[in-house]
């Protein structure tokens, strides 16, 4: 298996390139980590930022494209999180993706 977290800066970001993906999953089962890849590193002076607006788009696009599965960072009050806290979802936010997710990957590959 392989994990896309995001693999270039742009903007201060990490930069999910959903073209490697589609390559990537040529060779390997891929693995989205759809929380580490909406970091904005130094974001926060001291710790990174992020915006997890951005998770759910991420994930449902990688998704589409057919990939083994996802990684995403859950924490009852994410912006009280020693780290990573902007990335992470909450508990209901987590459950409202990943039932969109399961969904969607049924029906991705019921055609592949």
């Amino acid at each position: 298996m392989i994990t896309e977290r995001g693999t270039t800066f742009g903007y201060n970001n990490l930069v999910v390139d959903m073209r490697g993906i589609h390559a990537m999953r040529e060779w390997y089962p891929v693995i989205m980590d759809g929380t580490h890849s909406v970091q904005q590193p130094g974001g926060m002076g001291q710790s990174s930022g992020g915006d997890r607006s951005f998770v759910e788009p991420l994930c449902t696009s990688a998704v589409a494209l057919g990939i083994a599965g996802v990684f995403l960072e859950v924490h009852d009050n994410p912006d009280k999180a020693p780290s990573d806290g902007p990335n992470m979802l909450t508990p209901d936010q987590f459950r409202k993706l990943i039932t969109k997710l399961k969904i969607l990957d049924s029906t991705v590959k019921q055609k592949l």
